[in-house]
C-alpha cells in the first residue's frame, strides 16, 4: 500500500500526463501488413516480435459492429501483442466501415464470404498451414456457424471469447421477450429497415447501457485510482474502443435479432438460413469456449451452453475467466486468466 506522499505524487504525475501529454494509454497500432481485401473485409499480417514467427497461423476474428482494435487495445493490454511476442504468425480481419449501401447484407456475406475468404487468404500466406481462430462475442459465432458450413476450409481449431448461444439466459435480453412475442417479433422490424441497421451511435449507447453501472461509478473510480496509470490507462483505450463502435447491416441485424434473439435457434445448435441447415454438430475440430464471470452481455450460462451442442468436437474446453464482456478478452486480469487458457491451448493443438 503506497504511503499518502507517494500516492499523491504518482496522482499528481499521472494528471499531468493528462492534461500535457492527452493521456497515459501507448494507443499505437502493432505493425501490420495488408495481405487481402474484399467487402467488408482487411485481412492483416502482424509483424513478428522479438520471438521468431513460427507454427501455423492464429487469426483474430472480431465481432460484427465492434471495431478490430478489441484484439489491439493498448501496448502492455493488446492480446495481439502477446501472441506476436509468444512467437505466433498472428492475423487480424477488419470489417471496417458499414454503411447504409451495406444494409442489404445478410449474414450469409460473414459466413459465405468474409470469413471463409479470410481464412483461405491466411492459410496461403503461412504457407498452407491450417488456421488456429481466435473470436470474440458474435465473432466466436460467425466462425463456429462457417467452419460447421464448410468443412473443407483450412481450419485447425477455433477458441470462442464471450460467445453467447442461449438468448434466455441474459438478463439484457429476458425482459423484452413477452412484448417481442406478443408483437409477433415486429417491435424492431420497421425501425431497423427504416435506418438500414442498427446504426453505430446505437450500438455505442447499448454497449455502454450493458455496463451502466460502471458508467456511473466512472468518475469515483477514476478518482480513487489516480495514482494507478496502468488503470487509467485502461479506460482510456476502453473509451477509444467504444467511440469507435461500427453499425449493423440492416438485413444482418434483422437476422440477428429474430433468428438469435426472438427465435433463440443457436441453443438447439443449429441455424435454419434461408433453408439450409447449419448445425454445430457438424464440427470436428478442437474447440475452446471461455466465459467471463461478470459478463451481463454473454452471461456464464449463455456461453456455457455451447459445450453441450459440440458433440462431434474432438476436443473441448469450458474456462470462466475474470472480467465483463470486453475485460474478459482484454482487461488487465485477462493477462494472467483468458490468455493463459488461450496459450495452453494454443500450445497443445498449435506446437511450434
Amino acid at each position: 500500500m503506497p504511503t499518502a506522499p507517494d500516492w499523491v505524487a504518482s496522482a499528481t504525475t499521472n494528471v499531468a500526463a493528462k492534461l500535457l501529454r492527452g493521456g497515459l494509454a501507448d494507443l499505437r497500432p502493432l505493425p501490420r501488413a495488408l495481405i487481402d481485401k474484399g467487402r467488408l473485409r482487411s485481412v492483416y499480417r502482424f509483424a513478428p516480435g522479438t520471438e521468431p514467427a513460427a507454427g501455423d497461423p492464429v487469426l483474430l476474428v472480431p465481432p460484427l459492429a465492434a471495431p478490430a482494435l478489441c484484439f489491439d487495445l493498448r501496448r502492455g493490454c493488446s492480446l495481439a501483442e502477446h501472441l506476436v511476442d509468444a512467437g505466433r504468425k498472428v492475423y487480424l480481419v477488419d470489417y471496417g466501415t458499414v454503411s447504409f449501401a451495406d444494409r442489404g447484407l445478410g449474414l450469409e456475406h460473414w459466413i459465405d464470404d468474409v470469413l471463409p475468404h479470410t481464412i483461405r487468404a491466411v492459410s496461403a500466406d503461412a504457407g498452407g498451414r491450417p488456421v488456429h481462430v481466435v473470436a470474440w462475442c458474435l465473432g466466436g459465432i460467425m466462425s463456429l456457424l462457417t467452419a460447421a458450413d464448410k468443412s473443407d476450409l483450412p481450419i485447425a481449431s477455433i477458441a470462442t471469447i464471450a460467445a453467447p448461444i442461449d438468448m434466455t439466459a441474459i438478463p439484457l435480453v429476458a425482459p423484452f421477450k413477452p412484448l417481442v412475442d406478443l408483437t409477433n417479433g415486429w417491435i424492431l422490424t420497421p425501425a431497423y429497415r427504416l435506418l438500414g441497421g442498427a446504426p453505430r451511435a446505437l450500438v455505442k449507447r447499448a454497449f455502454q447501457l450493458s455496463a451502466i453501472d460502471k458508467v456511473i461509478t466512472k468518475p469515483y473510480a477514476v478518482l480513487r485510482n489516480l495514482a494507478d496509470a496502468d488503470f487509467l490507462a485502461q479506460l482510456e483505450a476502453v473509451d477509444r474502443f467504444t467511440d469507435n463502435m461500427i453499425a449493423y447491416p440492416g438485413r444482418t441485424f434483422g437476422q440477428i435479432y429474430h433468428h438469435f434473439f426472438r427465435a433463440n435457434d443457436l441453443a438447439e445448435g443449429q441455424l435454419d438460413l434461408g433453408g439450409r441447415r447449419i448445425s454445430l454438430e457438424e464440427l470436428k475440430i478442437p474447440i475452446l469456449v471461455i466465459a467471463g464471470d461478470n459478463d451481463t452481455i454473454a452471461p456464464k450460462r449463455a456461453v456455457g451452453h455451447l459445450v453441450d451442442v459440440l458433440d462431434n468436437a474432438t476436443d473441448v474446453s469450458f474456462q470462466v475467466c475474470p472480467g465483463g464482456h470486453l475485460g474478459v478478452l482484454t482487461g488487465r486480469a485477462a493477462r494472467t486468466t483468458t490468455w493463459h487458457h488461450l496459450d495452453n491451448f494454443q500450445n497443445t493443438h498449435n506446437p511450434r
